[in-house]
């Protein structure tokens, strides 16, 4: 491919971005492990393949954009979980960071639990044959044909988030002739996002039943006087992409206290506690997340610890990891369509998705990083921000990144970390067509959701 020379951007080594000066990388070629999955490499060519696939063939036979999720890795994060916690205590997979029924398949020869949060979730674990008893059931506003086919087949857990769920769920399990395993969700009043938390005033959300006021010990109340439903335990849930441990320390304190309440009022120990997900994973190179033995081992502890404070028999605990074990394990390729140079701000690069197959950039202003994998290069680095091709001006994949100034169109260029949440929340702006997610394993490669089709998007407009 002929690259013919434009005027790039600002290339010296320190660039004002955003209020900040940012340094390029010694080696644009180089591929940090933390961000990207553990098959993916550079070829002796210098192309990047995952797998053992070089992108090129990827591209050619699955188009771009696409997202491509390395299966090795999935499978070897499922089982540093399961290995992490042990026998004795559970942990469910987050389906809302994306959910497949062949991912359901890895879930279960993998053996963890699963966490869904809607009807359709359900369906889609229950088609791939997810064992009913292994699935629990989440959200602030299930309707009662949820409930009621979640009853029917046996979830698990349903774990209720309301005084009005509390009921719901009850007498829909009386009418079933069922008694359901349920836990309430509590909110402890700390929020906790990646390296910073706050302990206080946090009950002004729309998850869960507040420990202030005595709500929770209220809800407790309520669930133990009532036939359809068997109460075993407490669920908390404190924030995303978090790594500091002490947001933890202080809500697994707060929900024993409330164990230590119930036990003294009504003379029973709940047996569980679920302290939710939200571990956070490696988006750049400045993100550190811990590894699973390790939030293990101090989750653990802090439990035993408060527990024995307290005088009372450790729960069996539960954990909710989604993006901490798909997050890392795919990457969307792109293709490069056009690229426009702003003299001394930064080099605009536009490639064939955007907002619409990772609208994270946007609604959370989230940090990614991007490397170019179809070839290797030598020239000098460039700042560049990533964006799509929306009418949108927000329409921004990675804000701020160095690539090689010798760029071109037709050259692929991949975002790794996109395995959580992307596909899940992707959508049809401008009626685009949301990617395919391809499974790639062992020189191997396959579609296991495929690309939507005009003919997709037709058939549902009815007019």
């Amino acid at each position: 491919m002929s690259r013919s020379a434009h005027p790039a951007g600002p290339r010296h080594a320190d660039v004002l971005t955003e209020g900040h000066y940012a340094a390029p990388p010694a080696d644009l070629n180089a591929l940090d492990a933390k961000v990207w999955s553990r098959t993916v490499a550079r070829t002796p060519d210098g192309a990047v393949s995952v797998g053992g696939i070089e992108v090129a063939r990827l591209a050619e036979e699955f188009g771009t954009p696409a997202y491509f999720l390395d299966e090795d890795d999935f499978r070897a994060r499922c089982r540093a979980w399961r290995d992490a916690f042990g026998t004795d205590a559970d942990v469910f997979y987050a389906g809302k960071a994306f959910l497949s029924r062949a991912v359901v398949r890895w879930l279960h020869e993998e053996g963890l639990n699963l966490d869904v949060c809607s009807g359709g979730e359900l369906a889609t674990a229950l088609s791939a044959g997810m064992p009913a008893e292994r699935i629990a059931f989440h959200g602030n506003n299930k309707s009662e044909a949820e409930i009621e086919r979640a009853i029917e087949v046996g979830v698990g857990r349903i774990v209720l988030d309301s005084f009005q769920e509390i009921v719901r769920v009850s007498h829909i399990a009386e009418r079933l002739g069922k008694r359901q395993p349920v836990q309430i969700r509590v909110t402890v009043g700390v929020e906790a996002h990646t390296h910073e938390f706050i302990a206080t005033a946090h009950e002004d959300q729309k998850f869960g039943i507040a420990l202030a006021g005595g709500q929770a010990a209220e809800a407790v109340r309520r669930a133990l006087k009532l036939d359809g439903i068997e109460l075993i335990g407490i669920h908390s849930h404190i924030g995303s992409q978090i790594f500091d441990m002490a947001g933890f320390e202080v809500a697994a304190r707060r929900v024993v206290s409330l164990l230590a309440e119930v036990r003294d009022e009504h003379g029973i120990e709940l047996p569980e506690i679920d302290l939710g997900g939200g571990l956070g994973i490696a988006y750049t190179s400045d993100d550190d997340p811990s590894e699973p033995h390790e939030i293990a081992k101090a989750l653990n502890e802090i439990v035993t610890r408060e527990c024995e404070a307290a005088g009372l028999r450790t729960p069996r605990i539960s954990v909710e990891p989604g993006r901490a074990i798909v997050g890392p394990t795919a990457f969307t390729l792109y293709t490069v369509g056009t690229i426009k140079p702003l003299e001394t701000l930064r080099t605009y690069v536009s490639v064939d998705g955007g907002m619409s197959d990772n609208i994270r950039t946007a609604l959370y202003d989230a940090e990614y990083t991007v490397a170019l994998v179809s070839r290797r290069s030598d020239a000098e680095p460039m700042l560049v921000r990533v964006v799509g091709k929306h009418c949108e001006s927000g329409d921004i994949v990675v804000k701020d990144a160095f690539l090689p100034a010798d760029l071109a169109p037709g050259d692929l260029i991949a975002v790794p970390a996109t395995g959580a949440y992307c596909r899940s929340m992707a959508s049809n702006y401008n009626h685009a067509l949301r990617p395919p997610v391809v499974a790639v394993r062992d020189g191997e490669a396959r579609v296991i959701v495929r690309r939507e089709t005009e003919e997709d998007l037709l058939r549902l407009d009815v007019g």
